[in-house]
């Protein structure tokens, strides 16, 4: 066989990584990490005291968590589309898209407010039981790391309109959207896990 009909082996394709900075992929791994163990120990509780868990759940009110998962995951849609936007040097539609998305998180915290008072007025805290002990930490904890990503989609949204993003520098608002992303992630395990599943 000639040495010249044999085809040269593909040459391998650039390297990839996840967008954004290395740190906020570090910052990830261990917020996942945190919610892994908190869920783990959820689950661990429930199979020990299934009864109560499956009435409590009762008392959920299961279309505010359909609710703000549809906000949730139509806030990552729109935080997508801004980086998307961005990437094609479209500022002033990737700084909509991101209101869009802090829109939807506000959504979220308005929902997620109304429901808390409900249970609050209710006289049902931590103390109640162990469901509720898990219910109102596990949805706590998350409701802080919406509001950290809501600061940070402001902060995005601000320097986008300001012009500091474009296909050139997509480090900052890639780094700000996977953790919008991650945000978004956790909540799609919580709801089911917490408001479903028996």
């Amino acid at each position: 066989m000639d040495a010249a009909s044999v085809p040269a082996p593909a040459s391998p394709g650039p390297a990839t990584a996840p967008p954004g900075d290395l740190a906020i992929w570090f910052f990830i791994l261990a917020e996942l990490l945190a919610f892994g163990v908190f869920f783990a120990a959820y689950a661990f509780a429930r199979a020990h005291n299934v009864a109560l868990f499956d009435t409590m759940q009762q008392t959920l009110d299961r279309q505010a968590g359909a609710l703000n998962t549809v906000l949730l995951i139509s806030g990552s849609a729109c935080v997508a589309r801004a980086v998307e936007a961005v990437g094609r040097a479209r500022s002033a539609t990737g700084a909509r898209w991101l209101l869009a998305g802090i829109a939807c998180g506000a959504g979220f915290l308005v929902v997620k407010g109304v429901e808390y008072a409900a249970k609050f007025e209710a006289g049902i805290n931590l103390s109640t039981n162990t469901f509720y002990m898990f219910y109102l930490s596990l949805t706590f904890f998350h409701f802080m790391h919406v509001i950290l990503g809501m600061v940070i989609l402001v902060a995005l949204w601000v320097k986008t309109r300001q012009g500091a993003y474009g296909p050139a520098d997509m480090n900052g608002i890639e780094s700000g959207a996977a953790y919008w992303h991650m945000v978004d992630l956790v909540w799609i395990v919580l709801f089911p896990l917490v408001y479903v599943m028996r």
